[in-house]
C-alpha cells in the first residue's frame, strides 16, 4: 500500500523489503522482530529458515494453513476458521494502513483499489472500506459488485475507483529505462 500526494509517494507500507507492511499471499508483512529471535534462540532456527519462513511460508498461507489465494479463502470461510481469519486479518491490516495514510495525508480525495485482489475481490473492497465512512469513504454496493471503474456513490466525498495494472510490464518498462540510462519514470 501507498499514501500519494500529488503524484509524489509520501508513505508505503513496505520496509527494507517487501516482507513487512501489509500481510501479503506468503509474506508475513508487519512482525515483531522479537519472534525472529525467539526462532533462533528457541528452535535452532538458521537465517535462511527464517528467509524461507517470512517470505514463502507465511501471509494468508500461514495464517490459512491451506492457501495464499484470497479467492480460495473467500470460498472456504463460511466453513474453514482458519480461512476466516486470514481475510480477516488481510482486511483489518488494509484498513488500518489507509486511516493511518488519511491521516498522514489530512484527508482523502480518491482511494484507488488495484493489483489481483483490489481488482477482482469485491466482497474484499467492500470490507476494508466497511466503517470508514468517517474519513468520506461510500461505496456504492451495485457498482462494486459489478467491478466498475467508480465503486463510490455519486455523493461520496472521496471517489473509490478500480484501476487494472500489468505489474510485469511495468517492471519490463521500468527495467529498460534504467539499463538505457533514461529515468524510468
Amino acid at each position: 500500500m501507498a499514501a500519494v500526494d500529488r503524484g509524489t509517494c509520501i508513505d508505503t507500507s513496505m520496509g527494507f523489503t517487501p516482507t513487512g507492511g501489509l500481510v501479503m499471499g506468503t509474506r508475513t508483512g508487519d512482525f515483531d522482530p522479537g519472534a525472529l529471535v525467539y526462532l533462533l534462540d528457541n528452535h535452532r532456527t538458521t537465517a535462511a529458515d527464517l528467509a524461507q519462513l517470512v517470505t514463502k511460508q507465511s501471509g494468508l498461507l500461514g495464517i490459512s494453513g491451506t492457501t495464499a489465494d484470497m479467492r480460495k479463502l473467500l470460498a472456504a470461510r463460511g466453513s474453514d476458521e482458519r480461512a476466516r481469519l486470514a481475510v480477516e486479518v488481510f482486511c483489518y491490516q488494509a484498513k488500518k494502513f489507509l486511516a493511518g495514510y488519511a491521516a498522514a495525508l489530512g484527508g482523502l480525495d480518491t482511494l484507488v483499489f488495484t493489483g489481483g485482489i483490489g481488482e477482482h475481490a469485491a466482497e474484499i473492497r467492500s470490507e476494508i472500506c466497511a466503517q470508514l465512512e468517517f474519513l468520506g469513504i461510500h461505496l456504492d454496493a451495485a457498482r462494486n459488485a459489478a467491478h466498475a471503474a467508480v465503486i463510490s456513490t455519486a455523493d461520496s466525498p472521496v471517489a473509490v475507483r478500480v484501476i487494472a495494472t500489468n505489474e510485469d510490464s511495468m517492471i519490463a518498462r521500468h527495467t529498460h529505462a534504467v539499463l538505457n540510462g533514461q529515468s524510468p519514470e
